[in-house]
């Protein structure tokens, strides 16, 4: 069996704005939930133009408010920019609003250029290597079970909560699957950033998995970039929005989405038509059984338990109806 869930961005598409994406985004939760997904997480960036999901615990309170089934989380919280304390304290007031519906997604990306992380940190420079020690003070804080020797012991996050979110942790290599194996919490491997090496870091997570107190067995996940159309053409036009966007987001400027007719009039130089070429190792494109077939063949090599499914593509009908057709062929 497999798991099916999404991530969202929030992408904003040419001739559109942040209002309109994050319609867009409450749509296609409503949407999945109705098809049958499990999760559905939106992310976290930070000055950039095309994506409007700069605070997913925000976002997330509205969507679950919107939603009645459909586990709602953040893929992810970036934890270094944050205190440990507060993020304990939000995450258990969305669970006393939302009850075993919430999931707690943690990044170590600085979110942005060091410029941009500084304007997050109020100009504390705060080491990514941290990354590790603040999931412990989370888990703790949400546990209630700060060590005596901890500098904040007897400093509670309230609300106090019945239920705990499940706690996620993203990446992209070994390094960040061990971290997450030895923390005892479960782990997103992000094949549609980089698929280098999934196999290998998926593997050595369950290896170092190491029990705790706030899960006692392993969970993963793998989050791929998915186009599906009703015909191979179809999804390869709309999977070109896909490319020339990946191209944008690379370059760091405008990240908005072109439409297919704008993608078409471009003319990419060889170094863009080779990039192209090698980002297509992050996604999957292609008709229902092609979707099918590959995304089995995906999770025979990673083993894993679940895809997350994200879509950016300019045509917003086109993106419902990706996500419709493969569910079809997995339900």
């Amino acid at each position: 069996m497999m798991i099916l869930s999404v991530l969202d961005q929030s992408p904003i598409s040419s001739g559109q704005t942040a209002k309109d994406a994050l319609a867009q985004t409450v749509q296609l939760a409503k949407w999945t939930e109705r098809l049958g997904y499990h999760r559905f997480w939106v992310a976290e960036h930070h000055n950039t133009n095309g994506l409007a999901g700069s605070s997913p615990l925000l976002l997330m309170t509205h969507l679950a408010s919107q939603t009645s089934s459909i586990r709602i989380g953040s893929g992810g919280v970036l934890l270094p920019q944050y205190s440990p304390y507060k993020v304990a304290e939000d995450v258990q007031l969305l669970e006393n609003l939302f009850p075993g519906r919430i999931d707690l997604g943690l990044g170590r990306s600085p979110g942005g250029d060091a410029l941009t992380r500084l304007a997050l940190t109020d100009g504390v420079r705060k080491s990514l290597n941290e990354f590790p020690r603040q999931i412990q003070a989370l888990q703790g804080h949400l546990l209630q079970n700060l060590p005596e020797n901890h500098p904040y012991y007897g400093v509670t996050a309230y609300p106090k909560s019945d239920t705990k979110p499940e706690m996620w942790q993203l990446g992209i290599n070994k390094r960040g699957a061990r971290a997450a194996g030895e923390l005892g919490v479960s782990f997103t491997f992000g094949h549609f950033i980089s698929p280098i090496g999934g196999k290998e870091a998926l593997k050595h997570y369950r290896q170092t998995y190491v029990p705790s107190d706030y899960q006692q067995v392993p969970h993963t996940n793998v989050c791929v970039f998915v186009v599906c159309a009703d015909t191979e053409e179809e999804a390869e036009q709309h999977a070109k929005t896909l490319d020339d966007w990946l191209l944008k987001v690379e370059k760091g400027k405008d990240t908005k989405v072109s439409s297919i007719n704008e993608v078409n009039q471009r003319v990419y130089s060889e170094y863009e038509q080779q990039k192209i070429k090698k980002n297509r190792s992050r996604m999957i494109v292609g008709s229902p059984e092609t979707v099918h077939a590959k995304l089995l063949r995906l999770q025979n090599e990673y083993n894993n338990d679940e895809f997350l499914i994200i879509t950016n593509i300019h045509d917003f009908q086109a993106k419902l109806h990706s996500y419709e057709l493969i569910s079809k062929v997995f339900h």
